[in-house]
């Protein structure tokens, strides 16, 4: 008895299933989801401009509060703005207690100098604005007992995390996020508008960009185009690949976009912590894609410091982030290569 009741129990319950899938292709097809609209925000942050486009049903984030998310992070993290909690720390003989943004930045810009031995080192700031990429004006080139002078302010070993306060081992060690923060800054937007329900979306402030889902109408992939300047014509970027991606985030650093001439000479805005002056080497400009932005923002720089050679030596150690160089040849030509990884994005 008891046998013939537990037989007739599984086949209900094995009849339920298809009646119940039944029933949801039948809501699907009187009831589809409704259609995703693109909606656009832009505007002016940190030193640049912002993009933001994302699918949805309706506008559940509007620019208000992108700039109230913006307007914060500013606030803790711009050079530019003396009432920043990074100019108080800057100012300051000692440290300062960290918000959450200064703590997470901060943190992960550790982590990369470590990882880079050193080549990323955001106490750089004193040599970036000496060589007139900071808030200071400088007149010209700066000479070797200036650079020398400062070299001691020099060095991520001098800043260190003491609970949830930042402290320096001198008054002179001052810090530059700008290598890291619109990632940084990339991806809390992005985490803003997952809070809010979007699902597809791409958010680009100042190039950095990241990216998830698809492009509505029609369910496509984004697209997202490289530049690199012309032959002979440093000034000039032309598109030079296209890719295409549903998920990650795309960051560039390159020397031919921020750079100004000293005394008749080219000087690129990234400068090498270990010696005081611009890296040189052949990298024209690196792209970099990693799951999320402050990732590939805090490599990039890194990878055009290290040079072709070790920047790919690198990454095939790093399997969490893939590249796109772009070169000059010992002939002077200008040429690229990639990673495997990042030839897979590139639109055929």
């Amino acid at each position: 008895m008891h046998k013939q009741k537990f037989y007739e129990l599984k086949i209900r319950r094995h009849i339920l299933i298809p009646i119940f899938c039944l029933i949801c292709l039948w809501s699907f097809k009187n009831h589809p989801p409704p259609a995703l609209t693109a909606f656009k925000i832009s505007g002016y942050a940190q030193g640049t401009t912002y993009h933001i486009t994302y699918y949805a049903e309706d506008s559940f984030v509007v620019k208000r509060q992108i700039d109230s998310v913006l307007d914060k992070i500013d606030s803790s993290l711009s050079i530019y703005k003396p009432w920043s909690l990074i100019s108080k720390f800057n100012n300051a003989d000692n440290g300062v207690e960290m918000d959450e943004h200064l703590r997470l930045v901060v943190q992960r810009s550790l982590e990369i100098f470590k990882a880079t031995d050193g080549v990323s080192d955001i106490t750089v700031y004193p040599l970036v604005n000496i060589w007139g990429f900071g808030p200071q004006h400088v007149s010209g080139e700066p000479d070797p007992a200036g650079i020398q002078a400062i070299m001691p302010c020099v060095g991520a070993d001098k800043i260190h995390v003491r609970g949830n306060r930042l402290v320096k081992d001198t008054p002179c060690v001052k810090i530059d996020v700008n290598g890291i923060a619109q990632g940084y800054s990339v991806d809390v937007v992005a985490g803003f508008l997952e809070k809010n329900g979007i699902r597809n979306y791409i958010v680009e402030i100042g190039g950095e960009l990241r990216i998830k889902g698809r492009k509505y109408p029609g369910g496509i992939m984004m697209q997202i185009g490289i530049e690199a300047p012309a032959q002979n014509r440093f000034d000039e970027p032309i598109l030079e690949k296209v890719i295409q991606l549903d998920n990650g985030a795309i960051t560039t650093s390159g020397n031919y976009r921020k750079y100004h001439k000293m005394n008749g000479k080219t000087i690129s805005h990234l400068i090498d912590p270990k010696t005081g002056y611009p890296f040189q080497n052949e990298l024209i400009s690196v792209t970099v894609w990693a799951k999320d932005a402050v990732t590939a923002d805090g490599y990039d720089n890194a990878l055009m410091g290290m040079g072709l050679k070790k920047a790919l030596l690198f990454l095939s150690k790093n399997k969490k982030m893939e590249a796109y160089f772009i070169y000059h040849s010992s002939g002077g030509a200008i040429k690229d290569t990639a990673t495997a990884g990042f030839y897979k994005m590139i639109r055929k």
